[in-house]
């Protein structure tokens, strides 16, 4: 039986409650977080145990050894937390071009930078949790220990990712991974348990230390020895002295609403650049060819952007508030005509991803994104412990010029971004969706689904996807409308067509009424995305 034959539309529909939701990208973690809120936690709670969960039943797309990054409504505001970590205190562009690189590797010691995940999970629990993370994990730490059978999409993306591994991967210090990710030399077929005890072990000590094993106790020593014992950058010290940060999340107004994302080193900026131009156009009730245009070429200015300027704030050589002033997104509007442009960075006035969102039937809610990056990420595994260590220095650039150069203690660009959306000062809801630079267009496209289109949550995910990938060339999915490709193409755009739907992100969105507090929830119908609701 192929689990991934599909001759037949099926259809989902808005899913909706009063006590809590959570929506994910696994059933199995939806259910986690469900389970956790059955027991008293909150909606905070909900998403570290989603989160947690995540690491095991999606291990394609992120784990213990990623990066994470939050949103959080509680009490009447909005708080971030960038848990992304930084890259080593012993690395630089002189150290690499030394043992013969020439830009930044994708595998190997060199792009892994401190893993921030499990510090996010111990910063949630302790700030705005309920309950302590021994319990929040349980699920999580039951299904590394018990196994669960792999869902369709997992597994196509599993053996996706072993076929590159396999040709990728060569050298000892690689070998953890096949052990633990391709135990009897493959990759775990559609509907096969996979559990991973190493996994559970490591996931406990989190639990039981609150996240301090993992910088400076047993597993910190573990990553620490395995590093030193190939000739990798980190060490004991930039484990031991990474924290997470608290920060102030960035917004833009976008007719009658607010449209919230997480400061860089985060590339939440591009999204909201892009809605910033596209603020100043008129746009129809109904997608038409002209506003296609217009968010392509917004999008493309947004992102040359956000790739001269967007670094570790310490780094950038113009604000976050400079970039999304108005007078800069008129200026970047002007440039949008009738036919694709190639985009040149504009010049500011100075002045392998999951995302899961939560919320509860008190009020918390919560956008939550983590990753490994490019799938399992850098291709190591720290021996005895499941921990997959994440590639995201590979986004550095190798130019010490350039804001976003690789230099010590420094965070890289970052792709993924959750986001939040409230209106009048009121939250409306989590959203996000992931997949590498889909993100800020996938936020682009939800957003004008949910507002201009009026769009219910499942619709607005729904939507047939376009993607930007360089100069002209634009990706659009099987089902995108053939008579708007044309005209797009007529325009100038070089459209081409995917023949999935793997390239367009996976989101989700929770909707709240503001009077009834009904939540509303959508998942996504291009991974195994569930929304379990109480």
């Amino acid at each position: 039986m192929d689990y991934l034959y599909h001759p037949y539309p099926s259809q989902r529909m808005t899913v909706f409650a009063k006590n809590g939701v959570v929506a994910t990208s696994q059933p199995l973690a939806a259910q986690a977080g469900l389970e956790v809120l059955k027991k008293g936690g909150n909606a905070i709670d909900a998403a570290i145990a989603a989160a947690a969960c995540l690491t095991v039943v999606e291990p394609t797309s992120n784990g213990i050894g990623g990066d994470a990054f939050a949103l959080v409504w509680t009490d009447g505001k909005l708080y971030g937390l960038n848990a992304s970590g930084y890259a080593p205190k012993a690395i630089s562009i002189e150290a690499l071009k030394e043992r013969g690189y020439t830009e930044m590797p994708k595998y190997g010691f060199a792009p892994v930078t401190v893993p921030g995940a499990p510090a996010a999970w111990a910063a949630l629990a302790k700030r705005f949790g309920r309950l302590p993370l021994a319990e929040t994990l349980a699920p999580a730490i039951a299904y590394a220990e018990n196994g669960y059978p792999v869902s369709p999409v997992l597994g196509k993306y599993w053996a996706n990712a072993y076929r590159v591994y396999k040709e990728a991967l060569r050298g000892p210090e690689f070998a953890a991974w096949f052990a633990t990710f391709a135990p009897g030399g493959r990759a775990p077929k559609i509907g096969e348990v996979w559990a991973s005890p190493d996994h559970a072990a490591t996931l406990r000590s989190i639990a039981e230390t609150e996240a301090e094993s993992f910088y400076r106790g047993e597993l910190a020593e573990k990553i620490a020895a395995f590093s030193k014992q190939y000739g990798g950058f980190l060490a004991a010290d930039d484990l031991a002295e990474y924290e997470p940060e608290w920060v102030e999340p960035i917004s833009v107004s976008y007719r009658g609403y607010e449209v919230w994302e997480i400061p860089p080193n985060g590339q939440g900026i591009v999204a909201l650049m892009a809605i910033n131009i596209m603020n100043g156009f008129d746009v129809p009730s109904v997608p038409d060819v002209e506003t296609h245009h217009r968010q392509i070429e917004a999008m493309k200015l947004a992102f040359a952007d956000g790739k001269a300027y967007i670094a570790d704030c310490r780094y950038m050589n113009c604000s976050p508030d400079e970039l999304l002033s108005e007078s800069f997104a008129a200026m970047r509007r002007a440039q949008i005509g009738a036919e694709a442009l190639t985009p040149e960075p504009g010049t500011p006035p100075k002045g392998g991803t999951v995302y899961l969102a939560a919320a509860d039937g008190e009020g918390n809610m919560v956008s939550y994104i983590q990753s490994n990056y490019m799938g399992f990420g850098s291709g190591l595994v720290v021996p005895g412990t499941g921990i997959a260590l994440h590639n995201r220095g590979h986004n550095f650039a190798f130019d010490e010029g350039h804001p976003n150069g690789l230099a010590p203690r420094k965070k890289p660009y970052h792709t993924i971004i959750p986001g939040f959306l409230t209106k009048g000062g009121a939250p409306v809801g989590p959203f996000g969706v992931m997949g590498g630079f889909m993100q800020p267009q996938g936020h682009l496209q939800v957003i004008m689904n949910t507002i201009d289109f009026d769009l219910n949550p499942q619709a607005a995910l729904d939507a047939p996807r376009w993607q930007w990938m360089e100069g002209k060339t634009v990706l659009v999915e099987p089902h995108f409308p053939r008579h708007i490709a044309e005209a797009l193409a007529r325009k100038g755009h070089d459209i081409r067509l995917a023949l999935d739907s793997g390239l367009f992100g996976r989101g989700q969105i929770i909707w709240r009424d503001p009077d009834t507090g009904v939540l509303a929830a959508g998942t996504e119908p291009r991974t195994d995305g569930a929304v379990a609701a109480w």
